[in-house]
């Protein structure tokens, strides 16, 4: 587990999942083994969205590659690459072609392993400042790789009067529910902010809209996306593709409670 700490603010992070964010002493991330969620935290790359549909295939400039809902970066483990005072960074990559374990399969899915036909590197990187909790992704690999990028994280709820504020409009819980698996969107939408006790405010670069998820009370996801994957079929999936260029391509969040 690594800590960090800076003025009122402390981060709890397990092997790259960010698994606690507190400024005085206000717990914003949903807890492990609360209802919701078994997670707190992760990715969602190369592609965001469900593939069942489309036999678990995603077609590529490179040919068609298999993928699962939200690709296959949750899949591989962090490596821990930098750590100091107020900052650390994580790091994960993959071998072009590499088959990868589907952890779903066969319980959730019939697709056995996962695969991708490029090389990628995807750094991760938090930092307390004194604005609040950075979160930062920068991805690097062959030029003219195409992704979507997800960053999911799920916020702990202490009222069920909570509501999103997103581009001058309210969100009620009750109509994120009524969204269901599709989870509701917000598009052309960089800032959002969650009003509960406390009101955590997320701002964001390079992602340009949300995604917003719950089935309890108690949790809601609040997901910034490069692209909504439920306006298209899964069968066209790709039309929702980045490509990498020759520079990394660089995503933030910053998190802020007040």
């Amino acid at each position: 587990m690594v800590e960090l700490h800076y003025l009122e603010q402390k981060v709890k992070i397990d092997k790259g999942e960010l698994v606690s964010y507190t400024v005085s002493n206000y717990e914003c991330i949903h807890q492990k083994g609360s209802p919701g969620w078994r997670n707190s935290d992760t990715e969602m790359f190369p592609i965001i969205g469900p593939v069942n549909d489309a036999d678990y295939t995603v077609r590529t400039p490179k040919g068609e590659a298999k993928q699962d809902q939200h690709g296959l970066l949750r899949e591989l483990s962090y490596e821990l690459m930098l750590q100091e005072k107020h900052k650390v960074i994580f790091k994960k990559e993959y071998k072009a072609n590499t088959k990868i374990a589907n952890s779903k399969y066969p319980a959730k899915s019939t697709q056995e392993s996962l695969l991708w036909p490029y090389d990628f590197s995807f750094c991760k990187l938090f930092e307390i400042t004194n604005e609040g909790l950075k979160v930062s992704f920068t991805i690097t690999g062959e030029e003219g790789m195409p992704f979507m990028l997800g960053y999911h994280p799920a916020f702990k709820l202490y009222s069920k009067k909570a509501i999103v504020n997103a581009s001058e409009k309210n969100i009620t819980l009750a109509e994120i529910k009524d969204a269901g698996s599709n989870a509701y969107p917000v598009q052309n939408c960089a800032d959002i902010i969650l009003k509960d006790e406390k009101e955590v405010y997320l701002k964001t670069v390079g992602f340009n809209h949300f995604m917003l998820w719950t089935e309890v009370d108690n949790m809601l996801c609040i997901e910034p996306i490069s692209f909504y994957p439920y306006a298209v079929s899964q069968n066209n999936l790709a039309e929702g593709f980045q490509f990498l260029e020759k520079k990394p391509k660089e995503f933030s969040v910053l998190i802020a409670v007040k």
